[in-house]
């Protein structure tokens, strides 16, 4: 009988939270890790924030991949891009090498999108998205008094609010009406753009940026109400997209991201995905208590205690000191969100019919999150 050997293409947040959940239950069975990077762990939503905490990316690494190893017993190949998986043969390969798997799950992440903006600088546009980006930022972050930041959502705001904390000046563009319209109904991402305002970011909200070029003074933003700025750096966090690229040579079915069922596996028998790059039962979660949620359970399906993942509700916590938030929002269209003004904040709690079904805390409302979230719904 081949031995047995589960391998987790991926070293994110959901490969390592797998591969420690598997070892809690299995600490003898094969486990091989492969990675794209260098196999450090550290916590990739860290990133946003860091600067405030004065954090270089060395800084930000909890334990490095050799100390991962002894801790935890895999085998560890880094800097290795998996190119394709033999579904067949139950095989995974890259350029050089090939691997036999008993069970595979893909823990591939998400990569950030990328926005045809023209100009001769358009290249030079940074993205934050791991610790070698970030290590990038930091170094050009040195020679640069203003940045732009092109996308106000979640991220944008993050890392809006982290660079005031750095003493810099910013300015957010985007074309959607109010900040992290995504997630926050209209007077929440108002209240959010006005703390945010008052401590000094610059917003240019309904327009998109058509051009980026360099000129004597740093980059010139061209915007779509042909107005400019000008920035020394600019950073998009317009959003992220998963990494499918082993779709198409495993023929494993995609959506948002992988496919699949809520025992994490894809339409294909013993491949598995678990977190940014996975869409389970329907929905695309791109958050960290997701995936603590689904390590768990399919540590335990790995296993042999075949368990459906189940999700609470899992309010998101954004960081934006200027004006903390707190939201969970609802799975539905047709809640009604109903506002209150707090002293220093707004609550927006989201009903159907009798039913709180979601809600958004701003400033000192978030005190309110503990009280409110035993009253939703399971997301699933």
């Amino acid at each position: 009988m081949a031995e047995q050997n589960i391998i987790i293409i991926g070293s994110g947040m959901a490969g390592y939270t797998l591969l420690r959940e598997i070892r809690k239950l299995d600490t003898r069975t094969k486990i091989t890790l492969i990675c794209a990077d260098n196999g450090d762990f550290y916590s990739k939503p860290m990133l946003s924030n860091a600067l405030d905490k004065q954090k270089t990316a060395d800084a930000l690494v909890m334990q490095n991949a050799e100390k991962m190893q002894q801790t935890q017993n895999f085998e560890l190949f880094k800097r290795c891009k998996v190119t394709a998986i033999d579904v067949k043969n139950q095989q995974v390969s890259s350029r050089s090498q090939l691997w036999q798997y008993s069970q595979l799950i893909l823990a591939t992440g998400a990569r950030p999108f990328v926005l045809p903006i023209k100009g001769n600088a358009a290249q030079d546009i940074l993205s934050i998205n791991h610790l070698d980006h970030y290590r990038v930022f930091r170094q050009k972050l040195e020679q640069a008094q203003h940045i732009a930041i092109i996308g106000p959502g979640l991220i944008g705001c993050e890392f809006a609010n982290d660079l005031l904390s750095a003493s810099r000046k910013v300015s957010v563009i985007g074309p959607d009406q109010w900040p992290i319209s995504n997630l926050l109904p209209q007077k929440t991402g108002q209240f959010l753009q006005q703390k945010l305002q008052q401590q000094g970011v610059e917003f240019y909200l309904n327009n998109s940026v058509q051009s980026v070029d360099r000129d004597d003074n740093g980059y010139r933003l061209t915007l779509q109400d042909s107005s400019t700025l000008q920035a020394d750096l600019v950073l998009s966090a317009v959003g992220l997209r998963a990494n499918l690229d082993l779709a198409a040579s495993s023929g494993i079915r995609t959506a948002r991201g992988y496919v699949t069922d809520r025992y994490l596996q894809t339409s294909i028998p013993n491949i598995y995905a678990l977190g940014d790059c996975a869409e389970v039962a329907g929905l695309h979660l791109p958050f960290i208590l997701p995936i603590m949620q689904g390590a768990r359970a399919l540590a335990k399906t790995l296993t042999g205690d075949k368990t459906a993942v189940s999700y609470p509700p899992m309010p998101v916590a954004i960081k934006t000191p200027a004006c903390p938030i707190v939201v969970s929002p609802p799975s539905d269209k047709q809640s009604v969100c109903q506002y209150t003004e707090t002293e220093d904040g707004i609550k927006a709690l989201y009903y159907q019919q009798d039913q709180l079904t979601g809600f958004a805390l701003a400033g000192d409302a978030v005190i309110e999150k503990q009280a409110l979230t035993p009253l939703l719904p399971a997301v699933l």
